[in-house]
């Protein structure tokens, strides 16, 4: 039975008082410590029975499990806690997990005809919560929870996960290209490969480098087409004109709802890879970026504007309604932005222009300045974590 007939303090409550008590109760958790279900998950459940309140549910917030039942406790409930925490038991152990295909799509629900929320590139940590059907619920660095299927992830213990955080890296640096089973172009194909793609370093032959997969699989790479990871990160200079560098360079790539990966990018995807490749982790989507950064004041005018820039669209808050963020892009100076609408493409907000967008003008919301906020507000920096990730609830 549903919360009937529980005791609070020395009042017995009516079965619909008792409900909503407790529905507020979960609710006010659930808004404090996962207010976004795209990062957290707080799917939690009360069931009462012979004056015992059963707690049921998931959780990867041991802060919130912990809260709900002493709150529960402190209006003198008895309460058993049958909430798992994530990452799950089942995994036995193995919590920690690498991206294994060059770009593994990662969807909403455990099955391939589920929404894409999002993509990971290859040599990507990831943390692994748990696995159903052939699925694994991944968190990225970016925060980001959703489920990719068996083949896109290689699952690790934390010693496996440390050996390859710790080893040489070189990460590829063309836009697109292939892998080789021998030191030779002409040899057969190991994967595709894309920008953006880290793997780990076993050895040298002319004119390659020899890599390994998180799956263990060996292959190797063109020199000229990759760089040392570490390497790389030094030299990353974060500045708004290697930003609009970066945006320019992928000018007309299709748009592609959940693409963040040179193969295809929405909106958010376009400008968190922008940054990605510049060293810098910013939230997943449109909605989540808007926080991120410091506030630009664009209400009476667009001269406050300074390149590298996000610019956000969507629907105007009104009387009975919020603010909400639809679609973002990076502004370039001159009035002009960078986005990816259909592909990526250059607007104006200058009505005089030929390339202005009466659309975008229209439903313009905001403005937020990244480069000011670096490794705060919501923008984390790849050289300050490495990509290292540390796995909250590690089961022993």
């Amino acid at each position: 039975m549903l919360l009937t007939g529980f005791l609070i303090g020395t009042l017995t409550l009516t079965s619909a008082a008792e409900n909503k008590k407790m529905t507020e109760l979960l609710d006010k958790i659930k808004q404090q410590f996962a207010p976004d279900k795209r990062t957290a998950i707080f799917n939690v459940q009360a069931e009462e029975e012979k004056g015992t309140v059963t707690l049921k549910g998931e959780t990867n917030l041991q802060e919130a499990k912990d809260k709900l039942i002493s709150e529960v406790k402190k209006n003198g409930i008895n309460v058993k806690d049958e909430i798992s925490l994530l990452p799950s038991k089942d995994l036995n152990g193995k919590t920690y997990g690498v991206i294994n295909l060059s770009v593994a799509n990662i969807r909403t629900h455990h099955e391939h005809s589920a929404e894409m929320a999002t993509q990971g590139l290859l040599g990507t940590p990831v943390k692994v919560l748990k696995k159903e059907n052939g699925w694994f619920l991944i968190q990225t660095p970016d925060q980001y929870i959703a489920w990719v299927d068996g083949d896109g992830v290689q699952q690790m213990t934390k010693d496996e996960y440390n050996d390859w955080n710790e080893s040489a890296k070189v990460i590829y640096t063309a836009f697109y290209g292939f892998t080789f089973a021998d030191p030779d172009l002409n040899s057969a194909h190991v994967s595709d490969i894309v920008k953006g793609n880290i793997l780990k370093v076993v050895g040298e032959a002319i004119g390659f480098v020899k890599v390994q997969y998180p799956d263990n699989r060996l292959a190797y790479i063109p020199k000229g087409e990759c760089m040392d990871f570490e390497q790389w990160l030094d030299n990353r200079e974060i500045t708004a004109e290697n930003m609009i560098k970066t945006g320019k360079t992928l000018m007309g790539i299709p748009y592609l709802w959940g693409g963040t990966s040179v193969k295809g990018l929405d909106c958010s995807g376009f400008t968190k890879t922008i940054y990605y490749l510049n060293g810098v982790i910013l939230p997943r989507d449109a909605s989540q970026q808007v926080y991120s950064g410091d506030p630009v004041d664009t209400k009476d005018s667009f001269d406050n504007l300074k390149p590298g820039d996000l610019l956000f669209f969507g629907t105007k808050a009104t009387a009975t309604t919020k603010e909400k963020a639809t679609h973002v892009a990076m502004y370039i100076g001159n009035g002009e932005y960078i986005h990816s609408s259909g592909r990526v493409r250059i607007n104006s907000l200058d009505m005089s222009k030929k390339n202005f967008n009466s659309h975008r003008y229209d439903t313009f919301l905001r403005a937020r300045r990244i480069l000011t906020s670096l490794d705060k507000n919501g923008i984390a920096l790849i050289k300050s974590n490495n990509l290292k990730l540390k796995v909250e609830n590690e089961t022993k």
